[in-house]
């Protein structure tokens, strides 16, 4: 287990009080990190990261840890491999127990402040810790922002803060398909738009360094893009040069002008900062040692039960096993044309690497699944859409590599399912099970789609098939059971959820159906606990707070229907109503002053007010009576003529 130290030794929050530098030793620091951009698109569309490395150091063989946005930035945010923080795909969630770099240089006595560019980033999944801010907004209805609009704001950020030193993190996310890069970039590189976003975020680079001064610098992109090579088209699936070579450079104190070739990893990032900090030297970019580097490609095999894959890189020689070996001289085949397997000889650690790098366990990953729908259909309109099945395991598992026509119809298909364009995803999903029959992932999705449009006989038909592939899996009795629990069959789905609630807690979708299945019954106390579990997972949008907080004011439950309401927002006759009742007549008349007249219950915060005035002895507390009779409806009119307070 040569490398398992490496991998899994998580930097811990105890750590994040080692003693810090002098403050007039330690520079301010700036990370840029540049989404989908390969190291060979450094040239000339790159002249503001040119220049910025003529006065460092440029590392002509730096290499991602994984080729997708979140996990790649914590690795670069923790100093781990995947295999060592856990989060090996987009939309999972990093453990409150990984300590990041901006936590130990917020710690250490640095000013923090983050702008990222896109939804995958947002501080939902874990990176925002540490951070006095973190700027994750994008426009409304999208699920990123121009590279522009993120330096203006980092930029603004800069010329207000005069606190040194400052740790800033800024993310550009533009080389992103489809390939729109603005003007002059749209003309100039009509023949390759992808060279034209890399131009466009280039020309911020070059703003955001001139606004930030004198400090340390690291520019390094988090992968980068297939564009067509091996059959990757994007990125996330395979483990060539295409998308794990990426450009890396580092300027500041310490660092020599130059560029070398010892191949390092991105995850180093967080060693170099934290050697800038003064908290620690060990690992530093600023003095690269020789090491077996290792990588992963674990999306086909969390999503559809592939073959694992993992890399290790030592020199010029590059492994990839996935079922199988293939090696790889990156200097003389950067192309990765000329598979050397048969003749090879690796190294020990090398060798070591690829056996000893722990695979992802299939329920960790499945657990960490989005669980909010909007937040699947923001990742989706950036093109990453993660399953939400545990995939069916096997030896004769197919390669990645031998998949690769596969993978746009299964991004199309992911996205338009997410989108709930059934309709349109039924064709996809249908050729997805010809070419790979043991996908679950496609079959429960088929099914699925099949039930939304009403199509009873396919859909239980697409089901039995999920079942035969999967006797067993507590996947298929979950997407059963929401199918009869959206048909008229509705109560053969109680049994079926009850089950998998009890052994998936945590599991959303099954939630939701479930509390759909006690509202129909009228167990509304049972609903009432399940909502309770739900919005602990995820967030509840403002009408199922208010539906919650109705459904506990019915029951009784006034404690949580006043926290449901006060959430919810806009509910003030509820609310003066509530407070009435547990006594807080101060807040309940300043809650049923705000109710207007042209409110539907207007009548009863009337009659609510005038009680609440007699109680509070206001002056006017025989007018507001009055006014309740005045406006009384068939409802209050009884209760006003039984209400001893008026007599």
């Amino acid at each position: 287990m040569l490398i398992a130290p490496a991998i899994l030794t998580a930097c811990r929050k105890e750590s994040i009080t080692s003693a810090p530098a002098p403050a007039s030793a330690r520079p301010s620091i700036l990370l840029v990190t540049l989404d989908t951009t390969r190291a060979d698109a450094i040239g000339d569309a790159t002249p503001s990261f040119n220049a910025l490395a003529k006065q460092g150091l440029l590392f002509r063989q730096a290499y991602t840890a994984v080729p997708q946005t979140l996990p790649a930035h914590t690795s670069m945010m923790t100093g781990l491999y995947p295999a060592g923080h856990g989060v090996h795909e987009n939309a999972r969630r990093l453990e409150e127990s990984r300590a990041l770099i901006s936590e130990r240089l917020h710690a250490a006595g640095y000013r923090t402040a983050a702008f990222v560019s896109a939804f995958a980033l947002a501080r939902r999944f874990g990176l925002a810790r540490g951070f006095d801010l973190y700027d994750d907004d994008t426009p409304p209805g999208l699920a990123e922002r121009t590279a522009r609009e993120t330096t203006d704001r980092a930029i603004a950020f800069l010329k207000s803060e005069k606190n040194r030193p400052l740790f800033l993190w800024v993310h550009y996310y533009e080389p992103h398909y489809p390939y729109t890069p603005p003007e002059p970039y749209r003309t100039r590189f009509a023949k390759n738009p992808y060279l034209g976003e890399v131009a466009a975020m280039d020309e911020q680079l070059g703003r955001l360094v001139t606004a930030f001064g004198d400090g340390a610098i690291v520019v390094v992109a988090d992968h980068g893009e297939g564009l067509g090579e091996h059959g990757e088209a994007q990125h996330g699936n395979l483990l060539y040069q295409a998308t794990m070579h990426v450009p890396l450079l580092v300027a500041g104190p310490g660092v020599s002008a130059g560029a070398i070739d010892t191949p390092v990893s991105t995850r180093r990032v967080f060693d170099t900062i934290a050697d800038w900090a003064g908290i620690s030297s060990e690992s530093s970019l600023r003095k690269a040692k020789p090491e077996v580097l290792a990588g992963e490609a674990m999306k086909p095999f969390l999503d559809y039960g592939w073959q694992p894959q993992v890399m290790a890189l030592e020199g010029s020689r590059k492994a990839i096993f996935a079922g199988k070996l293939e090696v790889y001289d990156v200097l003389a085949d950067p192309g990765e044309t000329h598979d050397l397997a048969s003749t090879a000889a690796l190294s020990r650690e090398q060798r070591a690497t690829l056996h000893d790098y722990p695979i992802p366990s299939i329920e960790t990953a499945a657990a960490a699944t989005p669980s909010d729908a909007e937040e699947r259909r923001k990742l989706a309109s950036l093109g990453y859409v993660a399953s939400e099945v545990k995939p069916v395991i096997r030896k004769d598992a197919p390669r990645p590599a031998d998949m690769t026509a596969l993978f746009p119809i299964l991004d199309r298909a992911s996205g338009l399912f997410v989108r709930e364009q059934y309709r349109d995803a039924i064709p996809l999903l249908e050729q997805i099970r010809a070419r790979d029959p043991y996908n679950l992932d496609a079959a429960l999705r088929l099914a699925t789609a099949h039930s939304a449009l009403g199509h009873e006989a396919a859909a239980l038909a697409a089901f039995e098939d999920a079942q035969r592939i999967a006797p067993l899996s507590p996947d298929v009795r979950a997407y059963l059971a929401m199918h009869y629990a959206r048909a008229k069959d509705w109560e053969k789905a109680a049994p079926l959820l009850e089950q998998v609630v009890a052994e998936s807690p945590d599991r959303v979708p099954a939630l939701e159906a479930l509390i759909i299945i006690r509202d129909r019954q009228q167990r509304y106390e049972d609903a009432l606990a399940l909502r309770q579990k739900l919005y602990s997972l995820r967030p509840p949008t403002k009408k199922e707070l208010a539906d919650l907080g109705q459904l506990a004011m019915m029951l009784g439950q006034t404690p949580a229907a006043i926290d449901a309401f006060e959430k919810a927002g806009g509910h003030d006759l509820e609310l003066g109503v509530l407070y009435l009742a547990s006594r807080r007549f101060e807040d309940a008349r300043a809650a049923l002053d705000r109710v207007p007249p042209s409110h539907p219950g207007y009548a009863m915060a009337l009659f609510k007010r005038a009680q609440v005035s007699v109680l509070l002895h206001e002056p006017d507390a025989r007018a507001r009576i009055e006014a309740a009779r005045a406006h009384a409806d068939a409802t209050t009119r009884e209760l006003i003529a039984r209400e001893q307070l008026f007599q």
